[in-house]
């Protein structure tokens, strides 16, 4: 209360007004929230009279004393104060909204989105923008103080068929020819370890043409970072040192070591190669006490798994069939779901119980580690789509037992990924992460007898479930650029044509390189505690990729078409 008695002015936007007879309320929004200002009939009629006339959203200019509030309101960040109003002026009126100007507000989501300047006037919205400016702030502030430099790459780039689909820009200059925006700048910032900045990184934007869900939009940002004369482990201690930085600085949360997991052991225990360790339900594979049991879904099963879902024994048939139509779902794709109670009493009830004896399902909950009142949920089938479905199951479980907590934060590393996978429809090898990335020295042999047996020096940073980025060692070598290219099915013309300013720089004495791109975006909305980067962006794009607001992507002229030497033509 130490502004009591102290003359002020506040700009802002009226969200709401309240007539109560003698006196009359004005709730005024600004950037630091809403300040209620008082208008007394009897000692200023004229002006509470003109308060009265005010409509909502009308942009004013307000003169007053602040005075503390008889009705404190603990909501608000200005709730123990409010202005005793001396003078009001008109800054520009308002149309009526289309929606309410308020955090519950009765706007649909393709309305606010059409509307996005209103939205972005409700402070639960706006916030989202300024946490966002907050963590841009603090990644500059944490790598600066490590000695990487802030370059910027080019926007209007070379398209390469590797990775999603580019946008593409025609030239003018160069008819018949187009740009690409990039996907990444990561050929450039190998150049820039080229020509000897060491440390580099930008908060740059990023273009991919892709379908779009909750957590993608056709642009987005990187935190994108990149240094010479590294090994992975230098790599993996700088970053999770900014991601320390930023829990702290933005969310006060100190944050523990991150473990390391390996691709094959994330794959193996959690079905996932970005596992959500909030919560324990690892897998187990029970293959050799179910098989030879007469149970021909066991039988004919390549890989039979399970989870333990602690406390859940009590489960009703109407849960356990939810659960059954859950993993039936063609996007989890498992035919069934065989699950056993462990009683309280220690008796254990199964789906299968003709099959197995009380003592061999003993040794089920024993091999599970499972207790009485627990739940195992079994799944059987193909070992690649078995493990799907089961990390799915486990993540709902997860859910519907409360354990995915948003205020809690596991991170870890996942590394040694395979270098490549084979593209059943291309009949050939694509890279997994892109085709700069450096397997494991001890691999390389295997490049020409067994590539999908080669590991490559990547990782992911995953928090909760949600990979947040990744990076790798890079290729420094022509050489073996070459053979990887090879392995990808380019030809020696096409590696030259695509990248052959690459392969030329590392000529030229090329250092040892890695490095790593974190999604802005998401991790903006993980701190945000939400699922959806869109609220976290400005101006975001709908699910078709369409800005509603300002119309676009739209046609263009004739005369346009023609200066770009562009000519549309219509099907038959």
């Amino acid at each position: 209360m130490a502004d009591a008695g102290t003359n002020v002015t506040l700009c802002g936007w009226l969200q709401r007004s309240r007539d109560l007879g003698g006196m009359t309320f004005l709730d005024l929004r600004d950037k630091y929230g809403i300040t209620q200002v008082v208008f007394n009939m009897e000692s200023n009629a004229a002006l509470c009279t003109q308060a009265r006339a005010l409509g909502r959203e009308f942009v004013l200019q307000i003169t007053g004393t602040v005075a503390e509030r008889s009705n404190k309101n603990p909501k608000m960040l200005t709730g123990d104060v409010e202005i005793t109003a001396q003078s009001i002026t008109v800054l520009n009126e308002s149309k009526i909204p289309p929606f309410t100007i308020e955090d519950e507000t009765d706007g649909g989501e393709e309305l606010r989105m059409k509307y996005r300047y209103l939205d972005l006037r409700r402070n639960i919205v706006s916030k989202n923008l300024r946490l966002r400016h907050k963590m841009a702030q603090q990644t500059r502030v944490y790598l600066d103080g490590e000695g990487f430099t802030e370059i910027e790459t080019p926007v209007l780039i070379k398209s390469t068929p590797e990775g999603a689909r580019d946008f593409v820009v025609p030239s003018r200059m160069n008819q018949g020819e187009f740009y690409a925006l990039p996907q990444s700048p990561q050929t450039f910032k190998q150049l820039l370890m080229v020509a000897g900045m060491e440390r580099y990184y930008q908060m740059v934007k990023c273009f991919r043409d892709e379908d779009l869900r909750a957590d993608r939009q056709p642009e987005f940002t990187q935190i994108d970072c990149e240094m010479s004369f590294v090994r992975q482990e230098d790599v993996l201690n700088m970053f999770e040192g900014l991601a320390k930085h930023l829990f702290k600085s933005v969310l006060n949360i100190e944050m523990n070591e991150f473990p390391r997991m390996t691709f094959d052991e994330a794959m193996r225990l959690y079905g996932n190669d970005k596992p959500d360790l909030r919560f324990e339900m690892k897998f187990t594979e029970l293959n050799s006490i179910v098989k030879g049991c007469g149970f021909k879904v066991f039988d004919d099963a390549e890989l039979i798994i399970g989870i333990t879902a602690p406390g859940c024994a009590e489960y009703t048939r109407k849960q356990l069939d939810e659960l059954t139509e859950f993993v039936k779902r063609p996007q989890i794709g498992a035919s069934g779901l065989v699950y056993a109670k462990y009683q309280q009493d220690g008796h254990i009830k199964s789906t299968v119980d003709k099959f197995y004896t009380p003592e061999q399902l003993k040794v089920w909950a024993e091999t599970m580690n499972a207790k009485p009142g627990d739940l195992i949920l079994i799944l059987a089938g193909e070992k690649n789509k078995i493990r799907k479905a089961l990390s799915e199951l486990r993540l709902e479980m997860g859910t519907r037992l409360g354990l995915r907590d948003r205020n809690k934060y596991i991170a870890l590393w996942v590394t040694d990924f395979p270098l490549v996978e084979w593209n059943e429809e291309g009949k050939r090898w694509h890279a997994m992460h892109h085709p700069f990335t450096s397997p494991k020295p001890e691999d390389v042999p295997l490049l020409d007898k067994d590539p999908g047996a080669v590991r490559a020096n990547a990782y992911d940073m995953v928090i909760n479930g949600v990979e947040i980025g990744g990076g790798s060692i890079r290729i420094h070598n022509k050489e073996l650029q070459g053979k990887m290219f090879e392995v990808l099915g380019f030809t020696k013309e096409q590696a030259q044509s695509q990248f052959g300013f690459l392969m030329n720089a590392f000529e030229y004495g090329a250092p040892p390189h890695g490095g790593v791109a974190f999604g802005f975006d998401r991790w903006c909305a993980m701190f945000g505690g939400s699922d959806s980067i869109r609220d976290y962006i400005a101006f975001p794009k709908n699910n078709s990729g369409r800005d509603v607001m300002i119309d676009a992507p739209s046609d263009i002229s004739e005369e346009q078409l023609k200066e770009l030497g562009i000519r549309i033509v219509q099907p038959e």
